[in-house]
């Protein structure tokens, strides 16, 4: 195919203007136009559109949400309550006796400044889920898209031939007038 227009492909492949095409429907016009491949990895299109602060909560989230942190987590609060019950508490030196007011100072500020972060890498996982959708709705019109063109190439293929065949049939039954016979008397 030609390269032609988007506005031709937009008003013959879409039915729409170029105005009233969405910005993935302009892409798969674009493509086509270009005679491009168009699928994209999702993973590195929002890897590269990635904020340092992106990049920093996605990070924070993992490390937050793996069974090392929890276990280390959870080996850090016992080991300070025995330190502070038993091992100091035993000499009177103990900075956070029970009930551990410290600890829930400490565990309370942990938590406000972990949830946002969480949610801000909920909130980048949400947006990347929607870049996949678009991506692959792209692809999926693009794929639509080339298969009407080929059934159309396919059926103006077919209506050549038929219309060959047609025409020597007629000449093969003398339906059709050969021009010898027409400048016959």
């Amino acid at each position: 195919m030609t390269t032609r227009p988007i506005e031709d492909l937009a008003s013959k492949l879409l039915g729409k203007s170029v105005g009233a095409l969405d910005p993935e429907e302009q892409n798969v016009l674009a493509s086509i136009q270009r005679q491009s491949p168009l699928s994209r990895d999702a993973a590195d299109v929002a890897d590269e559109r990635a904020s340092f602060g992106d990049r920093l909560a996605d990070r924070v989230a993992a490390i937050g949400g793996s069974w090392g942190f929890i276990i280390g987590f959870l080996v850090v609060l016992v080991s300070w309550m025995v330190l502070n019950t038993d091992v100091l508490g035993h000499w009177g030196r103990a900075f956070d006796p029970y009930p551990y007011i410290f600890l829930n100072l400490m565990l309370s500020m942990l938590a406000a400044i972990q949830a946002p972060v969480i949610m801000m890498s909920q909130n980048r996982q949400a947006a990347k889920d929607r870049l996949a959708a678009s991506l692959d709705y792209e692809v999926n019109l693009r794929a639509e898209l080339e298969i009407l063109r080929l059934h159309a190439k396919l059926d103006r293929i077919i209506v050549e031939k038929l219309d060959r065949i047609v025409g020597e049939q007629r000449v093969l039954t003398g339906q059709e007038h050969t021009p010898a016979q027409s400048d016959q008397p």
